[in-house]
């Protein structure tokens, strides 16, 4: 037996090369007695190194978990890299987690946040490659994490005491991961599908729901991919020669000029400088991901086996080409040209399209749009199992599917911003398995705005975290408290639910997002134009009917004449002392810097870090459905 130790293997851990088949960062690779498989055992086995795949590993090696991740081409990073889709949507004032390091780390690789603003469709945008070499520094760092490219699974079996997978690489050889818990951060979902897992595809009914924008009957279509380019300015022209099937008429309304007579958009057209600046890249580059009789492209690959779904991606790609010489010959922009210095593929195009859809598996729980816009108002009260948050309306891109007219209008449906329960992406069937990216268990609608980069990295590094404890702890990932899996999310620098009130460095942050998920405050969601805010409303003066949810956690009685009354620290001290007779609330206040006098009125957020203080609430734990364990 020989052990590969990972500190030769950095250099080529780093690299880009297309030629990299497996490579293992940090412990050690078991290599068995010549002519046999290499075999290895690991707590975490994340098949797929995608954004959540990334940040799974990366938390569950910070918590002391041994991970390995197989992902199927040469780089981390999924969506964000990958596929290119280098600009970020939403959750700009929400840096939770590793998406906010993740970020950080691209402020401090350009200069400042001011950088990363050069096009008009993102606050965030940078080159793919940077991206990638920014994951693997992050996973580099972690002395827990070994890493394998060009690794496809082709089994994955239950074991009695975990998992077992076999992978081959572009070589044609073989490799096994024992692993105490699996986490498929494939981008279609195909590990949860070969285990077993029960999905949906495509849009349900309204009847299955309960949502009113759903379509009355359900239907497999799913949203659009892209295949997206990046081009660079090369100051001279390099059209290229002409596809075959060109056609100018099929792109003629992607932007204002005169070949455009019939638009299937009319509302949504621009002139040519600002579609091309939409996702204008740092160093002279452009992302191409344009929705406008752009480069969008209908096919459903999702249950193709892999020769299927490489002739319909090449498809995609003869797509994007053609869309690119319309670009070059018909609107003007002949200097731009495939990037020479991103992809390292020998077309120059992405490792893979950008799939905005994919499984949705049926999970512990499944979230839908009413848990959005009402998550005090559900039977199940979700808000207390939440683990990420998003922002974003809900985008569906469905221009490009014929028949587009008769599908509900999903173009950034409004929604408050939201926290996402972790029952999404725990399977209700299989043991120690975990499903992220775009697989959870969401409505068809809801996955419009979960399918967003910020969130898909919260998940991953939820299921990260879910997944370290339960490998340390020897559990199910079912049996795992969600207040422990919370508690790692906060100290991990991650939001739970998304107050706007404090920055995540504030002292007051931990205590308001704790005393958020009992639900004895409760936040104000709202939708205002194109921002997506919740509030705790921590400066607001405390009201006597708020105690209402405080009285009913507490099993305690608080009768108010008036609900609009303003309540007084006097009266907060008798209500807690209610619940525990032993609390000096003045001491506790003057140990929170809380300089206030019996008669003087408490805001919600003094009360919120008064009663975290004083009764520590969050330590009730609850169930995966929101119910308090010991009620249940």
């Amino acid at each position: 037996m020989k052990l590969l130790s990972s500190k030769a293997l950095l250099p080529r851990f780093m690299s880009n090369g297309a030629s990299l088949s497996t490579v293992v960062l940090a412990g050690t690779l078991t290599l068995m007695s010549c002519g046999s498989t290499p075999h290895t055992q690991v707590d975490v086995l994340i098949i797929g190194g995608g954004a959540s795949g990334v940040s799974a590993a990366v938390q569950a090696s910070r918590m002391g978990a041994t991970v390995f991740v197989a992902e199927e081409s040469t780089w981390l990073g999924g969506m964000l890299t990958g596929a290119g889709v280098s600009a970020v949507d939403g959750n700009y004032r929400m840096p939770a987690g590793l998406f906010g390091e993740f970020r950080e780390r691209l402020e401090a690789h350009y200069g400042g946040p001011e950088a990363l603003k050069t096009g008009w469709v993102s606050s965030i945008l940078f080159e793919p490659s940077v991206g990638d070499s920014i994951f693997k520094s992050m996973v580099g760092a972690e002395s827990n994490i070994s890493v394998a490219y060009n690794a496809v699974p082709t089994d994955v079996k239950r074991l009695d005491n975990g998992w077992t997978a076999t992978f081959e690489n572009s070589d044609g050889k073989k490799f096994i991961v024992d692993a105490k818990v699996v986490i498929d951060g494939t981008e279609l979902g195909d590990v949860a599908k070969q285990v077993g897992i029960k999905y949906d595809i495509g849009m349900e009914s309204r009847d299955i729901t309960g949502e009113d924008i759903a379509p009355e009957q359900s239907n497999g279509i799913i949203q659009d991919l892209t295949m997206v380019a990046i081009l660079k300015d090369y100051g001279r022209d390099v059209t290229i020669d002409e596809p075959e099937d060109y056609d100018p008429d099929e792109f003629a309304c992607t932007a204002i000029n005169d070949l455009c007579v019939n638009p299937k958009q009319p509302n949504r057209m621009w002139p040519v400088d600002k579609m091309i600046t939409y996702g204008k890249l740092p160093n002279g580059k452009y992302m191409i991901n344009w929705p406008i009789e752009g480069n969008d492209y209908f096919v459903n690959i999702i249950e193709m086996n892999r020769e299927q779904r490489d002739s319909a991606i090449a498809e995609a790609k003869a797509h994007t080409m053609r869309y690119i010489y319309f670009m070059q010959k018909e609107l003007g922009l002949n200097t731009l040209g495939l990037a020479d210095d991103e992809f390292p593929t020998d077309d120059l195009l992405p490792f893979l399209p950008y799939h905005r859809e994919s499984r949705r598996i049926h999970g512990k729980v499944r979230f839908d749009l009413n848990h959005i816009m009402s998550p005090y108002d559900t039977a199940e009260p979700l808000y207390r199992t939440t683990i990420a948050v998003g922002d974003y309306p809900v985008d569906h891109h469905h221009h490009a599917y014929d028949g587009v007219e008769d599908l509900p209008n999903l173009y950034f449906h409004p929604v408050p911003s939201f926290g996402l329960p972790l029952g999404v992406i725990i399977p209700d069937s299989v043991e120690n398995m975990l499903v992220t990216e775009k697989s959870i268990s969401v409505s068809n609608i809801v996955n419009g705005t979960t399918r967003l980069q910020p969130v898909v990295v919260q998940l991953g590094q939820a299921a990260g975290a879910l997944a370290a404890i339960a490998a340390r702890d020897n559990v199910d990932v079912s049996d795992v408290s969600v207040r422990d899996v919370q508690s790692a999310i906060l100290d991990a620098g991650g939001y739970l639910l998304p107050y706007l009130d404090v920055e995540k460095n504030d002292p007051a942050f931990k205590p308001y997002q704790r005393i958020g998920a009992t639900g004895i405050l409760r936040g104000d969601g709202r939708s205002i134009s194109w921002r997506n805010e919740t509030w705790l409303r921590a400066a607001d003066p405390l009201k006597a009917g708020e105690l209402n949810d405080f009285a009913d956690f507490y099993g305690v009685g608080y009768d108010a004449a008036n609900d609009d009354a303003e309540v007084t620290v006097a009266q907060v001290a008798e209500l807690i002392n209610t619940v525990n007779a032993d609390i000096n609330v003045a001491d506790c206040l003057k140990n929170l810097g809380i300089d206030k006098h019996d008669s003087d009125v408490i805001t919600r957020g003094e009360f919120a870090l008064l009663v975290d203080s004083a009764l520590n609430p969050f330590s009730r734990d609850v169930t995966v459905h929101g119910l308090f364990v010991d009620f249940e």
